[in-house]
């Protein structure tokens, strides 16, 4: 008697030490999500963190850029591809330069190709590991590309388009996969 006291008191003891971990584990994880989801910002936040950045050195730098005639020319070049955005589509383009380097940069860092479109310049950007797949190309080939985004840059003569989709003969030699990097 005294021993199934003894078993059923430790079997007690265990399920109420077992079930108040589980319980504090659950609560602690919900408690970091709460902490790790932010809320997304109001207008009025994103107007006020723009306006600081505008009064900001690179801001002020930007705005000059942005009014300039080299400024206008981006944004004009913009306006005439940016219906290929939304839908996705096909735009020709024809490779310019696949050597473009900004100055004093280390090898490791991002690979150019330089491609016209409709009578405009374009930069697109790759990892030197994407950039391998691009590497059959040649000044003046013919290609297909699709973009989803641009960027504007002061630091960079063309409006920079991302390189989703690129083609060439009707063979893929570029698709980014959106499935490992969060759709980024």
């Amino acid at each position: 008697m005294k021993n199934t006291k003894k078993i059923l008191f430790t079997l007690l003891l265990v399920a109420v030490v077992v079930s108040s971990v589980v319980v504090a584990n659950n609560i602690s994880k919900k408690e970091l999500s709460k902490k790790t989801m932010q809320k997304p910002h109001t207008a009025a936040k994103m107007k006020a963190a723009r306006k600081k950045w505008e009064a900001s050195p690179d801001g002020i730098e930007y705005k000059k850029w942005e009014n300039s005639l080299e400024g206008k020319k981006v944004d004009a070049s913009y306006e005439k591809i940016k219906k290929h955005f939304k839908v996705f589509s096909d735009m020709e383009a024809v490779v310019t330069s696949v050597t473009f380097q900004r100055e004093n940069v280390q090898s490791t860092s991002p690979k150019w190709l330089i491609v016209e479109i409709e009578g405009e310049t374009y930069m697109m950007q790759f990892i030197p590991k994407e950039f391998e797949q691009l590497k059959s190309l040649k000044v003046n080939d013919k290609i297909i590309v699709r973009s989803r985004s641009a960027g504007f840059s002061n630091n960079h003569p063309y409006l920079i388009l991302s390189g989703d989709y690129i083609a060439k003969d009707n063979k893929v030699l570029f698709k980014r996969d959106y499935s490992k990097n969060n759709r980024c």
